[in-house]
Order: C-alpha cells, then sequence, then structure tokens
C-alpha cells in the first residue's frame, strides 16, 4: 500500500498518476517482500522540495529522504533509493531461505 502525503506542494491528477508509474517497481518488490506499507511526505522548503518516505515490510523497516531544488528530481532520486533499498531486501531474503 502506498500513502502519498503531499503537504505544502500542489501536485495536479496527472502529476499524481506519473508518481505512481515512477512507484510500480517498488511496488512490485514490496509486494514479494509482503506486509508492504509505503508512506511519502512532500514539502517544499525554501526554494528546495524534501521528500522523505518510510517503508514498512517483511524484511524490516527503512527510510529515506531527498532534497533537490524540483519536485520531479527529488522524486526521481527517492523512487532510485527506494528501487535498490528494497531490491537488497529482497535478494538478503532468498539469501536466507
Amino acid at each position: 500500500m502506498i500513502k502519498l502525503d503531499s503537504g505544502n506542494v500542489l501536485l495536479k491528477p496527472s502529476h499524481r498518476k506519473q508518481l505512481m508509474a515512477w512507484l510500480r517497481r517498488s511496488l512490485r518488490f514490496g509486494q514479494r517482500l509482503g506486509d508492504f506499507v509505503l508512506n511519502i511526505s512532500m514539502k517544499r522548503v525554501g526554494r528546495a522540495y524534501q521528500v522523505s518516505a518510510q517503508v514498512h515490510d517483511r524484511a524490516g523497516d527503512f527510510a529515506c529522504r531527498v532534497k533537490q531544488s524540483d519536485w520531479r528530481h527529488a522524486m526521481r532520486d527517492l523512487v532510485r533509493k527506494l528501487s535498490t533499498q528494497l531490491h537488497m531486501q529482497h535478494v538478503k531474503q532468498l539469501a536466507v531461505a
């Protein structure tokens, strides 16, 4: 499950759809791990955008945070970090089993 809190950042419905497309790979990894919950919060801090994510799954919990000048760049970096971390958790879970 993915929860998005856009905070003080105004997102159009097309932007939300774009974000969900970017998060598709992370969502698949999370479903493979099981018990997956992803909370994403966006804030505008001065001229920058800060995006943070809290992830809970069966393999463990972790958090990621990115700060960029554009919300798209911030979300792209966050999605890359999430995918990498979830992939590592999936590999560790396969090695244990």
